[in-house]
């Protein structure tokens, strides 16, 4: 299985968290990131987002079928986020968009099998593999939008 977690781009500040918006310069790195994920993933990859505004919005990014899940939503647990992946039992690819510090627990979750604090960067990827029948897993890819050309 391979597991992309992909950490919202960057949004608005407002009271309502859910109702939170991409900034343009939030926009931008959702454009970015799901330009290159779209030239990368399978086409059969699944992508499971986040019911909060900015999530779903950096998730129109991709040009995949979606399913929105509050298991992922702000304030998600990270045995929560692989759970609702099925990592690492599940079959292909699947995208999660989701929130930090969640994302950053389940990275570390998958591939410590402690919940850490780690930080994923807004807009960022970490792409994990785990091969079926092994216990480890390893890290494909980390990649910010701002590490992406525009011709990328």
């Amino acid at each position: 299985m391979d597991l992309i977690l992909w950490r919202h781009a960057e949004a608005e500040d407002g009271p309502d968290d859910h109702a939170r918006r991409l900034t343009p310069k939030g926009f931008k790195q959702a454009e970015r990131m799901g330009a290159w994920l779209d030239e990368h993933l399978p086409k059969n990859a699944r992508v499971i987002v986040s019911p909060a505004v900015r999530a779903q919005q950096t998730a129109k990014h991709l040009a995949r079928a979606q399913t929105t899940s509050e298991a992922i939503a702000p304030g998600a647990q990270a045995a929560a986020v692989l759970e609702a992946c099925g990592w690492p039992h599940a079959r292909g690819t699947i995208v999660v968009v989701g929130h930090q510090p969640a994302l950053g627990s389940a990275a570390a979750l998958a591939l410590t099998g402690k919940a850490g604090r780690w930080a994923l960067k807004k807009g960022a990827i970490w792409w994990l593999s785990a091969r079926e029948g092994e216990s480890a897993a390893r890290v494909v890819a980390v990649l910010s939008p701002d590490l992406i050309t525009r011709d990328s």
